[in-house]
């Protein structure tokens, strides 16, 4: 089993010390693709599993993700914790954090996951107002082995759910994909 600071890891739970910030993600409006979650906490759970966790932080100039990530074969192999890469052993992953100063209003911060061994973005996330966040890209696994494949026009997990210009009220509560 891999260990985070000390402490086994078992996944999403967060490690002692290091607590989201309630009032960060309260009220996030998502945009995943072309689809609208308003009102969630910043949680995104795929095939029933927290897998990917958004914090949007103004005051900082930071854009945070958490974020599982498996192979086709639902092997958990990579793990992002508030954009800092936690498990990683293989070096398969590389993070870009691009953190403001708020002196340009459209400079906003995001954070840009890639895969090195094949070039391609695994997420790329960006604020783009102080409690809206968009996933521009994705293309990972979920735990199940799914692909998940987000683009500026819908997200779909597998070959079954395909989502495209839906819009949800999710009243502070975690978005459910597949």
């Amino acid at each position: 089993m891999a260990e985070f600071l000390g402490q086994p890891y078992t996944g999403m739970a967060t490690p002692q010390g290091v607590s989201p910030s309630p009032a960060a993600t309260l009220g996030l409006e998502l945009v995943i693709g072309s689809n609208i979650f308003r009102n969630t906490n910043g949680v995104i759970k795929i095939q029933g599993k927290e897998q990917l966790f958004l914090e949007s932080k103004p005051e900082q100039g930071l854009l945070l993700v958490t974020l599982d990530l498996y192979s086709e074969a639902g092997v958990h192999v990579g793990h992002v914790r508030r954009n800092v890469l936690v498990l990683n052993r293989t070096e398969h992953f590389a993070i870009d954090i691009h953190r403001t100063d708020g002196s340009t209003p459209s400079d906003l911060p995001s954070v840009t996951v890639t895969d090195r061994l094949t070039g391609q973005t695994v997420l790329e996330a960006r604020a783009v107002a102080e409690k809206k966040v968009q996933i521009v890209t994705g293309k990972f696994y979920s735990h199940k082995g799914m692909l998940v494949d987000i683009t500026p026009h819908y997200c779909r997990i597998g070959s079954g759910t395909t989502l495209f210009g839906d819009v949800s009220e999710n009243k502070g509560s975690a978005i459910v994909l597949g």
